[in-house]
């Protein structure tokens, strides 16, 4: 799955460090006590409503252009990436069990030689989506 960019607003804090909102996904908003943390809290943030949404099967909505974005004063527009594959294999890595059908040589011909099926499939789908 392709990676997903949405606009962030940093207001600055008086008293140091920076809140954060989302103008395209209200209910999303973190802080953090410097930029780095922020951002970093702002990644995690945004992945938790966008796997909230996709879980209520809601519609994500459409990133707004950076530059459509008005701030204030003490605020400035960040765009945050967000690789929801990849918070998915950190945050989700339950096993799911799969029926499925090989032909018969196949099965007695891997069986033989020990294969790990699981693994093969795991890797093969992996490859197949082309995650890392």
């Amino acid at each position: 799955m392709k990676k997903l960019f949405y606009p962030a607003i940093f207001h600055k804090d008086e008293e140091g460090g920076f809140w954060i909102t989302f103008p395209d996904i209200p209910e999303c908003m973190t802080q953090g006590d410097d930029m780095q943390q922020a951002y970093e809290m702002a990644v995690d943030a945004l992945g938790l409503a966008i796997t909230s949404r996709e879980e209520e099967k809601e519609e994500l909505p459409s990133a707004s252009q950076p530059d459509s974005i008005f701030v204030n004063a003490n605020e400035f527009c960040v765009v945050i990436e967000f690789d929801l594959l990849a918070y998915k294999r950190r945050h989700n890595s339950k096993a799911v069990k799969k029926t499925l059908s090989i032909p018969e040589w196949l099965n007695e011909e891997a069986t033989a030689r020990g294969v790990n099926f699981s693994q093969v499939l795991q890797e093969a789908l992996i490859q197949k989506i082309g995650a890392k």
